[in-house]
């Protein structure tokens, strides 16, 4: 298929792992942003085409992922509220909440229903006027312009029956966050190429500069990803921290910004707690006072208290890098994708799921 087959070609990855080895004289650890990264490395094998001294680890690049328990648990009660459509996407209703999760609650009777798109919960508010429709707003900056754009639309159509549920996160102060920790050891990042397809890179420069990390804009694809450790390890070998893009096909320095200038319209940041690390000051997003009618939290005041996570699950540590799947000891037994401890064993994009998915026999 063109422009698939082309980044997965074997003697091209076979070029690019010589390339890496002769380039590695000392040991360094590569976290790569996004779950959809981290599922083409672990599916590919890209790890054993990588000498001995690079070491991957996983970062906390699943929305799905990091969405608070009490945040799920606030959707579980609203799906619960009377004459309620809840609408999310599919990996978001098997993530368990602290007692139960939104498929769970379906099966009890609440009306919660897979939607591919926004705007699809938004056409269920025309079609039914006399119900509440609700949409879990979950992700990165990559969809964050479709939820805006469909809260915009919203207000120009007047459709009041219509609100979101924003648990939208920020891909940069995370990074920051995880270099701030002390069990810090990453040496450089492989940053979200969808991400950055919305908003640039501009973004990173203070952080590389801040922190002196290398980090490179990189794709989704096996050559994508070996480009993109070449590149980095290319930067730490010659003691350079910059900002680079692998990914130009389809990323542009600035971004684009017509979706930029749609998010800062209906949103504004705001601190945001992160499943696994912890509040996050400027972390995520929320809706602006002018759309103060369209946000579910105001439409549906519930209470969320504090929950912990299930004791024996790792998924936090996992989140920051800190630990791979394989270290918790409920992995592939209690813990499964049909019996989920934790998200990143659920989500398309989770960890969890990829190591499970694609383990070696």
């Amino acid at each position: 298929m063109k422009f698939v087959d082309e980044y997965r070609d074997s003697e091209a990855a076979a070029r690019l792992s010589r390339s890496i080895r002769q380039r590695t004289l000392r040991p360094w650890t590569l976290m790569e942003v996004c779950g959809g990264q981290t599922h083409t490395i672990v599916k590919s094998g890209l790890q054993d085409l990588l000498p001995p001294e690079i070491s991957l680890v996983h970062g906390p690049g699943c929305p799905v992922c990091v969405t608070p328990l009490e945040l799920i648990d606030k959707a579980i009660g609203i799906a619960s509220f009377p004459a309620t459509i809840f609408c999310s996407f599919g990996d978001m209703i098997r993530v368990p909440g602290s007692s139960k999760s939104l498929l769970e609650a379906k099966a009890a009777g609440a009306d919660v229903r897979v939607v591919y798109s926004p705007l699809d919960a938004l056409r269920l508010a025309r079609l039914n006027p006399a119900r509440e429709v609700v949409f879990f707003a979950v992700g990165f900056e990559t969809t964050a312009p479709a939820n805006a754009m469909a809260v915009w639309q919203a207000e120009r159509e007047g459709i009041r029956n219509f609100s979101i549920l924003v648990a939208h996160v920020l891909v940069p102060p995370a990074m920051e966050a995880i270099l701030g920790s002390e069990n810090c050891r990453i040496n450089a990042f492989l940053a979200a190429g969808h991400v950055c397809t919305v908003m640039g890179y501009e973004e990173y420069v203070p952080i590389s500069r801040r922190w002196r990390v290398p980090i490179v804009v990189t794709g989704f694809e096996p050559l994508d990803l070996l480009e993109g450790i070449d590149m980095a390890v290319a930067q730490l070998e010659d003691g350079r921290s910059e900002v680079e893009n692998q990914y130009s096909r389809a990323v542009r320095r600035e971004g684009n910004r017509h979706a930029q200038q749609r998010i800062a319209e209906v949103f504004e940041v705001s601190h945001r707690k992160w499943r696994g690390i912890g509040e996050i000051p400027s972390g995520g997003l929320r809706l602006r006072d002018r759309f103060r009618d369209f946000d579910a939290e105001v439409k549906f005041p519930t209470e969320a208290a504090p929950v912990e996570e299930a004791k024996e699950c790792i998924s936090g540590l996992v989140l920051q890098g800190i630990r791979k799947p394989r270290d918790c000891p409920a992995f592939g037994t209690r813990c499964t994708p049909e019996t989920p401890l934790g998200a990143p064993m659920v989500s398309s994009e989770g960890a969890c799921a990829a190591y499970y998915h694609y383990r070696k026999a």
